[in-house]
């Protein structure tokens, strides 16, 4: 009973448009009635009356024997990715880099002097940081702090260093505001950055950006990982290529 449902509630025409539509986006130059046909499997007569419908509705465009898509797919995207986090759309590109390490992988943008996480897959290692969607920690000592500083005018970093409140979490946290700002400008020049047990000891963590259209930082993803486990130069060698290539797949739901 269920698949007759199913199958009485499956409009055909309706798949068979949205084919048509995905066959489109295919072919940016644009195709005729006939390809088309070809392409979908249609009778001309169909793909004359698909592609018409398109037309009509705003989603295609015609010039003399070609369909092209319009702009106005662009639009019902965007209006469909504004009406939910766009980190959303990250958490299962996070959720296999975090597989492939079995660490954490977690996500945060900037907010004053501090990182807000905004995307969070933990880890299986327990570690004495209580880390979720919504906790805030210091820019400054931690690796995705530091990309998104990176993406500050130089004049911006140096007010906010100026006035930030810098703590000695560890021996090894780096304290000195000049020196903040080489460490800052080299994971600008790197396009990542690797903390080292700055947070707390026994903790490292590698992040790379994530920026928008415009190119501007709009966020950072990383990988925190107990220092036992991998060494910094495990980490640029084994988890930084695997976040780089997770970079560019969420940064697809920023540039549309």
């Amino acid at each position: 009973m269920k698949d007759e449902t199913s199958s009485r509630d499956h409009v055909g025409s309706l798949e068979r448009g949205l084919a048509v539509m995905e066959i489109l986006a295919r072919h940016s130059a644009g195709m005729t009635l006939t390809e088309m046909a070809e392409e979908a499997g249609l009778t001309r007569a169909g793909a004359r009356r698909f592609l018409l419908t398109l037309a009509t509705s705003g989603y295609a465009t015609q010039s003399g024997r070609l369909f092209s898509l319009s702009p106005r797919l662009l639009t019902v995207a965007r209006t469909w990715l504004g009406g939910a986090s766009l980190w959303t759309f990250a958490v299962p590109i996070m959720q296999e880099v975090a597989e492939q390490f079995d660490e954490a992988c977690n996500a945060a943008v900037l907010s004053g002097e501090d990182v807000v996480y905004v995307a969070r897959i933990p880890g299986r290692r327990i570690l004495s940081v209580a880390l979720d969607v919504g906790t805030r920690l210091p820019a400054y000592c931690t690796s995705m702090g530091r990309v998104l500083l990176s993406g500050l005018a130089a004049d911006a970093l140096g007010t906010l260093l100026a006035g930030a409140k810098i703590d000695r979490r560890t021996p090894k946290t780096i304290t000195d505001r000049a020196l903040l700002a080489k460490v800052i400008d080299r994971a600008r020049t790197d396009g990542f950055a690797i903390v080292d047990e700055e947070l707390e000891l026994g903790l490292r963590s590698i992040a790379v950006p994530i920026s928008d259209r415009t190119r501007r930082i709009v966020g950072a993803i990383n990988v925190s990982t107990q220092s036992a486990r991998f060494s910094v130069e495990a980490m640029k060698h084994e988890i930084l290529p695997v976040l780089r290539k997770a970079k560019g797949r969420v940064e697809e739901f920023f540039l549309v």
